[in-house]
Formats: structure tokens, sequence, C-alpha cells
């Protein structure tokens, strides 16, 4: 995913800030040695900063991301197909909560990240601003989508940040049952009627090359990833993981019947790995800047629900104010 700051500018590799040079030197020991990394240890400004950036936009993606697929879950096929979205999309709920709460132990409020995603300021990743138009998107996207959340996600069970990494350790495991579920879909469908098989194949070409594009941008476009890399927060590039999305996925769809969109695509025996097309990154910068063809309602339904659960925070507060006021005149 593309990094930013909560502003939602691009962000620029961060300067050198003047640190305590033993601190720094030990902080920097103890990243190299694989060691973790917790809220109360001292890191570095620029380390808690890049951190803050990047778990507040995943924790944005998962509840973005419930939006496309909540749309279908009354009109799932059958109750089956219900039941697991609607246990899928409760999932992506949860990924969130545990992601604000990663955030919050580096000194961030949740109060400001909230702000920060629905005045449009922070980003999300850029996949959620594409429409579902039938079915079979659900299966591509749990299929698609999820698997390529997978392949960046995986690598950050070993992050160097404990609260990060701990979070990711059940969010990878219900992403792997996400993926699942998407292959199945696009798996029956492709095995169905010719009309199945042309609704699933419509779906891969649609979310394909936006797939792709959830790496972020070409390593020598993506100025924090060689300090992301040093940290421990990265464990891969952004080139690296799109090859392996390529390497996995790609056998998968020649399994169930279906073509990859991409006439580049071709296996290199002597790479040991795929050969594959350019991404459209016009398409890609265009949506990071919210132009892409859902952006504008995304957004708008984030504010709504916002505005409609301002009476369940107020009643929360009142009812916390309450039991404390109650435990002070029990004291």
């Amino acid at each position: 995913m593309y990094t930013t700051d909560l502003s939602g500018k691009k962000a620029k590799p961060e300067a050198a800030i003047t640190e305590n040079p033993a601190k720094l030197a030990a902080f920097e020991a103890r990243v190299a040695a694989d060691e973790f990394i917790e809220p109360k240890d001292w890191m570095p400004e620029a380390y808690r900063k890049t951190l803050i950036r990047q778990i507040s936009q995943h924790a944005h993606s998962e509840i973005v991301g419930m939006l496309p697929e909540g749309n279908w879950i009354t009109r799932a096929p059958n109750l089956r197909r219900k039941a697991i979205l609607l246990a899928k999309v409760q999932d992506e709920a949860g990924h969130g909560l545990y992601l604000y709460c990663a955030a919050e132990t580096l000194g961030v409020s949740r109060d400001e990240m909230t702000e920060a995603l629905l005045s449009g300021k922070a980003k999300y990743s850029t996949i959620f601003n594409y429409p579902t138009l039938t079915w079979a998107d659900i299966g591509a996207i749990g299929w698609l989508v999820d698997g390529a959340a997978i392949m960046n996600q995986v690598p950050l069970q070993r992050t160097s940040y404990g609260p990060y990494a701990r979070a990711m350790v059940r969010i990878c495991k219900e992403e792997s049952f996400h993926q699942r579920q998407g292959y199945e879909i696009m798996m029956h469908l492709a095995a169905g009627t010719d009309a199945q098989k042309r609704m699933a194949q419509d779906a891969l070409d649609r979310w394909w090359w936006p797939s792709l594009m959830m790496f972020g941008p070409p390593d020598d476009k993506s100025p924090n990833t060689e300090q992301s890399m040093r940290w421990r927060i990265k464990r891969d590039t952004n080139d690296e993981l799109r090859q392996k999305f390529v390497d996995i996925t790609a056998p998968q769809a020649e399994a169930i019947g279906l073509s990859v969109p991409d006439p580049a695509l071709k296996w290199n025996e002597t790479r040991g790995a795929y050969d594959f097309g350019d991404v459209d990154w016009e398409e890609f910068y265009a949506v990071v800047r919210g132009e892409g063809p859902v952006a504008k309602e995304r957004n708008q339904a984030r504010v709504k629900a916002w505005e409609n659960g301002a009476w369940v925070r107020e009643a929360a507060r009142v009812h916390a104010e309450k039991r404390a006021n109650a435990k002070i005149a029990a004291e």
C-alpha cells in the first residue's frame, strides 16, 4: 500500500531528526537483531510517525473495505453465502479495531485518526474505490484483494513494532479464510453455466490490475521503502510482493479455467517466475488522489455512519461517566 501521512500528502523520505546518539544506536541494534519494539521503549520520532501512517492507513482500509461487500449481504444467492459474507464483514470491522488500538499505543488518538479519514486527509487502500457490480465481484475481492492483502500482511507478523505484529497474527488467519471463500465462489461460477463463467471472467478482468496496484508504486518510486526495510517495518519491497502474488495467483486462475487479463503474462523458466505487463500507474495515482470510480460514495458512506452513530457514542460516554461517579461515591 502507498504510504502517506495523516494529511494525505505523499510522505517524503524521513528527514534526519536530531536524536540521542546512544539511544539511536541502541534502537538500531535492537531492530537489526529482530527484537520487538514495545510502546514504552524509546524510538526515533521518524519511526513513530512512519508507523502511525502505516497502521492508521491499514485500519482505515479495513473499515472502508466493509462497504463494497456489505452492499451484497442481502443480495447473496443463498443463506450459506449470506452467513459467510456477514461473518467476513464482521471480521473486517474487528481488524480495524485491532489496528486502531495498535496505532493508539504510539500516541495518536482514535478521534484524530477518524477525523483524518472522514475529512479525506488520510488515505486507505485504493482498491476499495472500485465498485462491486455483480456477485462475482465478491468472489474476486476475496480471491484477489484478500489474496494480495495476505501477501502484504504475512510479513507484518514479523514487523519490528510489537503491537502491530501481534495484531497481524489473528488478522492473517482470518484473511486466509476470506481468500479461500472468494476463490470458492469463483471456482463454482467458473464451473457453472456459460453466463456464470462470463461473470467470473469479467470480475477477474476488472479486479486483476487494481489488485496488483495494492502493493504500492514501483520500488524506485516508493520514497519510504528503503527506510521501512531498514527498520524492519517492512520485510519485502513492493515489487517483490507483487511478483509473489502473480506467481501464486496466475496458476490458480488457470486451474479453474479463467484467463488473467494480461497478454504479457508468461512463465519465465530462467527466472522461475512469471513475466507480466506494466501496471497503469497513472490510474493508480489518480485513485490515490481520490478520483476512483466510487471514491466520493465511499467517503460519504463513512461520514453518514459516523454522524448516525453520534447518539451511541454519547450514550456510551454518559454511561461511562455514571459508572465512574458511582465508583467514586462507593469509595
